[in-house]
């Protein structure tokens, strides 16, 4: 095959990785410090779509309906965080049939309001412009994703690494009950972390839209991904997510351009390995 075949994928790749970073970084943090499989992170990511699409609409520009999607989902979510999940709190599987429960219904309200067919976010023209590089050219937008991304992941960096309130986080993912007895507020703390999931998701499917297009069923297809992120990277690690957004990135969008009738089949053995050789996963702290 050609190398711009290659090289193509692999910006494909590290877009896809990007995005999924977005997706499951949020995830990776619920579920590492307040122990909830949120199953309702895959319709924030699709409701964050319509969201931002709804914004290009009314006349805003793209970076507002960035803006936009991410906090409108991060309200959304700290709403069913605030009064639902906190009653079910200690509740596994009370939670679980709650956030499922919750996606199905965010799934049929955006079938409602936008009907059930498949819709791309324009780009705006100076996104739009091919990025040449010796004599390859490539899709600017992807390019824009991809640096995006980075510089997301370098802000969730700081914050959980150079802040107070990162601080709080990591104590209460390392040990819960002893960041209680040194006087963490968790239940702030819980709805904050909560809020800043449910953001990023709402703005990695903004930023999505362009390149996956929105429709229904996208929730069912990134959820699974952003699972198999946080198996591989390791629950509650921001590092881990970051390596483990790229790996599934690499891996699908390859197994689906060389072997699409057995994509599933190559993106899931690697997460059957970890879990069989390192259960915490690559950067998950051993129990």
């Amino acid at each position: 095959m050609p190398l711009a075949f290659w090289l193509i994928q692999s910006l494909n790749a590290l877009a896809l990785g990007g995005l999924l970073f977005l997706l499951s970084s949020g995830f990776s943090l619920i579920f590492g410090l307040m122990r909830i499989a949120n199953l309702t992170h895959g319709a924030y990511f699709m409701l964050g779509a319509y969201v931002g699409l709804s914004a290009l609409r009314a006349g805003l520009g793209f970076p507002l309906a960035i803006l936009a999607g991410g906090a409108s989902i991060a309200i959304v979510g700290g709403l069913v965080e605030r009064f639902i999940l906190r009653r079910l709190a200690n509740r596994t599987l009370a939670q679980v049939l709650v956030t499922l429960g919750l996606s199905f219904v965010i799934a049929d309200l955006c079938l409602m309001l936008w009907t059930g067919d498949p819709m791309q976010l324009p780009v705006p023209s100076y996104l739009s412009q091919p990025v040449r590089l010796g004599n390859f050219i490539f899709p600017g937008y992807r390019i824009f994703v991809v640096v995006l991304s980075l510089a997301v992941a370098v802000l969730l960096w700081l914050l959980l690494e150079r802040t107070r309130l990162g601080a709080m986080v990591r104590a209460g993912v390392d040990d819960m009950e002893m960041a209680r007895a040194v006087g963490i507020p968790v239940p702030r703390l819980f709805t904050i972390v909560f809020c800043l999931g449910c953001g990023l998701a709402g703005m990695g499917g903004v930023l999505g839209g362009p390149i996956l297009s929105v429709y229904p069923g996208l929730d069912g297809e990134m959820l699974p991904l952003a699972l198999v992120v946080v198996i591989l990277g390791g629950i509650g690690s921001l590092a881990g997510a970051f390596v483990g957004s790229f790996i599934t990135g690499f891996i699908y969008t390859f197994g689906q351009a060389l072997l699409p009738g057995l994509a599933y089949m190559i993106l899931f053995l690697p997460m059957i390995l970890i879990l069989m050789l390192r259960p915490s996963g690559l950067f998950g702290a051993k129990q």
